[in-house]
Order: C-alpha cells, then sequence, then structure tokens
C-alpha cells in the first residue's frame, strides 16, 4: 500500500523541504540512504534520490561521487535559499518595479523597518567594481 493516496497528497515542496532540512542537519554529505535514515525511513530510497537529483538540478543542493553514488550537501541555508528563490522570481517579471512596490506594500511595518536598515547598511558597504548603482550604463 502506498504511504500516501492521492486525497492525502503532500502540499507542494513538503518533500523538499524535509530532505533539505536533513541535509542542512547533518555534518556533512549524506548519501541518499542516509537521508532516507534521517528522515525516518518514511520514504523510498528511489523517492530520496529523485528528490535529491531535483535538489542538485534547481541548484539548492551539491553532489560528489561517493562510491558508485552522490553524497549531497546544501550550497544554501534556508535564509539563502528564500533570498534566491524571491530573485529568481523577481528576474522572472517583466516589470520589476510594479512587482517590488507590490512586495514592499505587503510589508509589515516592522519588515519593512528591517528592509530599510538593510538598504541603509549595504549604501554604506563599499561596492566592488562593476557593481552598484555606477555599474549601471
Amino acid at each position: 500500500m502506498s504511504e500516501t493516496s492521492p486525497a492525502q497528497r503532500r502540499p507542494s515542496g513538503e518533500l523538499e523541504a524535509s530532505v533539505l532540512a536533513a541535509l542542512w542537519a547533518a555534518d556533512g554529505p549524506l548519501s541518499p540512504a542516509e537521508v532516507q535514515s534521517a528522515l525516518g525511513g518514511r520514504l523510498a530510497r528511489t523517492t530520496v534520490t529523485t528528490i535529491l537529483t531535483r535538489l542538485h538540478d534547481k541548484g539548492a543542493a551539491s553532489r560528489s561521487r561517493a562510491g558508485r553514488g552522490f553524497a549531497y550537501s546544501p550550497i544554501q541555508d534556508s535564509a539563502g535559499l528564500t533570498a534566491r528563490r524571491m530573485r529568481s522570481e523577481l528576474d522572472k517579471q517583466d516589470d520589476r518595479n510594479t512587482a517590488l512596490a507590490r512586495f514592499v506594500s505587503q510589508l509589515t511595518s516592522e519588515d519593512e523597518q528591517l528592509l530599510r536598515t538593510l538598504l541603509d547598511a549595504a549604501d554604506d558597504t563599499p561596492q566592488r567594481p562593476g557593481t552598484g548603482p555606477q555599474a549601471a550604463p
């Protein structure tokens, strides 16, 4: 019998989030079998391997040869991955101004203040050559 029926499907991204959590909790790279074990053996190894391969293809995990297979490591922590996803979504927009304006308009006042503080701090940081406002054509 399968683990979940179609009526009990997991929310989108739940398995990837679980696998990433196992990678983040590890002290080093994990094989699919080790990830499976870290998740309590609830998933088939083929499912874990598929998820790890997808995470690698998306750039969320790196892999290195380990025997006949691979061992996987997260590329970024949770906050870094969230930032990367936000940037990816923004890059898909034809009208970045509107997308950013709508994002900012939905922030809580605390998040808005935090964003202002972060932007002010970024303005005070010396820019690398070829970046920042001076780099614009």
